[in-house]
C-alpha cells in the first residue's frame, strides 16, 4: 500500500466537529459534550497526544512499501520502464471555475468545490477522469481515525489487488505550489516518496487540520458538504497501517455546474408571519403541536425554526426530566449521529430575549450555561409554575397540543433525571400558515 509521503511527523487524528458549550437550567442541567462536538477552532490534537489514534507517516510508508517492492534481482532484470506522460490541462481556467465534483460513496455523496485557480492541471485531471468514469468502482482505502481518508487508486476495483491498493494511478501530474493549507475539508493530492511530481489519480480528504502536510501536497479542492461522510469513512475499522477492513466503494464522481448558495430558513419573514407557524414534535411517545411568540422573542422563534427545517432537532433524545418541573430535549450530546456540514454553522449562541411571560405549564423556553447568551439548541416544556426561571430564561412558545403527551413524558421511569428508555423526537414538523 502506497499512502502519502512525507519525511518525518505525520498526521494529526482525534475528533473534529462542531458543537457547543453546557446548557444548563439551574441547578443540575449541564450536559457532558461527546468527542465529536469539540469545537473545530479549539486547540488541534498533535499527532504527540493522539498517538494511540494516529501513526507516523514514515512507518506506513515501510509497511506499505514492504508488501509491493521487487527483489534486488527482479529490479536487475526488469527493463527500463517509459516515463510516463505529464498531464497538463486541456482546459482554460475559465472553464473549470465554479465546479463540483460529487463523489457518491456505499457512505453517501462527499461534494468537493473544486480550485481551479489554485491547482488547474490537478483539477483538469480529475474532471478529465471523472467524465471518463474511470473512479466509478474504485474506493476509500485507507484512513487515519479522525485525521484523512485516502482513496481513488484504479487498483482498487480488484480486491485481489489489496496488498497493492495506494500504488496505483500516479506519475502524471507536477507538484503545483499554493498558499491553501490543509484545514478540515480540504483536498490534496496523494504522491509517491520523495517524488513531489508524482500525483496522479489518487486524492485525500483531511477530517481535521493537517498543517504538517502544508507545502508538501498540492490542495485542489475543498469539501463544502459530506465532510460527515469522510469523518464516517475515517472512523472504519482498519489494520495497523491503516488500510480499511472493508470496502468503502466510490460508485461514481460527478462533475457539476456549483449550485447557487440556498436560502437561509425564516431568514425573511417578519415576526407577524412567523406567529403564523406552528411545529409538530414527533416523539416516541406521542406528537406535541407548539405556537410561538415572536413578538417577544423573535430571534429564538427564528433560531427554533430554522433548526427544525434543516433536521438539527431530529434524533435528539428527552435526556431530562424533573416531574412537576421541566422535561428537557434538543441538546446535542443526545443526537444520534453529528452534525451534517451542512448544519453545523447554523448553531449558534442567541442573545437572550428574557420577557416577563410566565413558566407555567406547556411553555416552551431556551435551557441555557452560566452566560445568559449561551442558548443554543436545549429547550425545556415546563410542567407547572416555576417562577424562578421568569425573566432569566427565554420563554419562545407554548403547546397547544399534545399536552397528554407531555404529562406522560414526566412518569417515565428514571435513572436520576434521565429516562430509563429513550425518549426521542424523530423528528420537527413545520406546518405554516393558514392560507
Amino acid at each position: 500500500m502506497q499512502p502519502l509521503e512525507l519525511d518525518e511527523g505525520g498526521v494529526a487524528g482525534g475528533t473534529a466537529g462542531h458543537g457547543h458549550g453546557p446548557t444548563s437550567l439551574p441547578p443540575r442541567l449541564r450536559v457532558k459534550r461527546p468527542s465529536w462536538a469539540t469545537p473545530a477552532d479549539g486547540p488541534r490534537v498533535t499527532m504527540t497526544a493522539m498517538r494511540p489514534l494516529a501513526f507516523p507517516i514514515a512507518l506506513v510508508l515501510s509497511a506499505g512499501l514492504a508488501a509491493v517492492a521487487p527483489t534486488a534481482a527482479q529490479t536487475r532484470r526488469a527493463p527500463a520502464a517509459a516515463a510516463p506522460r505529464v498531464y497538463t490541462a486541456t482546459l482554460p481556467v475559465e472553464q473549470m471555475r465554479h465546479k463540483q465534483a460529487v463523489v457518491t460513496t456505499s457512505f453517501g455523496d462527499i461534494v468537493i468545490e473544486l480550485l481551479p485557480d489554485a491547482a488547474p492541471d490537478h483539477v483538469g485531471y480529475l474532471m478529465k477522469l471523472a467524465q471518463e468514469h474511470a473512479y466509478d468502482g474504485t474506493t476509500f482505502h485507507r484512513a487515519i481515525l479522525r485525521g484523512l481518508i485516502q482513496g481513488g487508486d484504479p487498483l482498487s476495483k480488484d480486491p485481489a489487488k489489496k496488498a497493492q491498493y495506494g500504488t496505483g494511478g500516479l506519475g502524471v501530474l507536477k507538484f503545483r505550489a499554493n498558499d491553501l493549507t490543509h484545514v478540515r475539508g480540504a483536498v490534496s493530492a496523494v504522491l509517491r516518496p520523495g517524488q513531489p511530481d508524482s500525483a496522479g489519480a489518487q486524492f485525500f480528504v483531511c477530517v481535521s487540520d493537517q498543517p504538517t502536510l502544508d507545502g508538501q501536497f498540492t490542495v485542489f479542492g475543498r469539501v463544502v458538504e459530506g465532510l460527515e461522510v469522510a469523518q464516517q469513512i475515517s472512523e472504519m475499522p482498519a489494520d495497523a497501517n491503516g488500510l480499511l477492513n472493508d470496502r468503502v466503494e466510490i460508485a461514481s464522481v460527478r462533475i457539476r455546474d456549483t449550485p447557487p448558495p440556498e436560502p437561509t430558513p425564516f431568514e425573511t419573514e417578519t415576526p407577524a408571519q412567523l406567529a403564523g407557524y406552528r411545529a409538530v414534535l414527533e416523539t416516541t411517545m406521542g406528537a406535541i403541536m407548539v405556537e410561538f411568540f415572536p413578538d417577544r422573542a423573535p430571534g429564538h422563534v427564528r433560531n427554533f425554526l430554522r433548526l427544525s427545517k434543516l433536521g438539527v432537532y431530529d434524533g435528539t433524545a428527552f435526556h431530562r426530566v424533573v416531574p412537576g418541573f421541566v422535561v428537557q430535549t434538543g441538546a446535542l450530546t443526545s443526537r444520534k449521529a453529528p452534525l451534517t456540514q451542512k448544519q453545523r454553522p447554523f448553531v449558534v449562541n442567541l442573545a437572550p430575549e428574557f420577557n416577563p411571560t410566565p413558566h407555567e405549564a406547556g411553555i416552551l423556553s431556551m435551557a441555557r450555561g452560566d452566560d445568559p447568551g449561551s442558548a443554543q439548541t436545549s429547550f425545556f416544556i415546563c410542567l407547572g409554575r416555576a417562577s424562578s426561571l421568569d425573566n432569566k430564561y427565554t420563554v419562545f412558545g407554548r403547546v397547544v397540543d399534545g399536552m397528554p403527551v407531555v404529562e406522560a413524558l414526566a412518569k417515565v421511569p428514571l435513572n436520576g433525571e434521565e429516562p430509563v428508555t429513550r425518549v426521542e423526537i424523530t423528528r420537527v414538523r413545520i406546518v405554516p400558515p393558514a392560507p
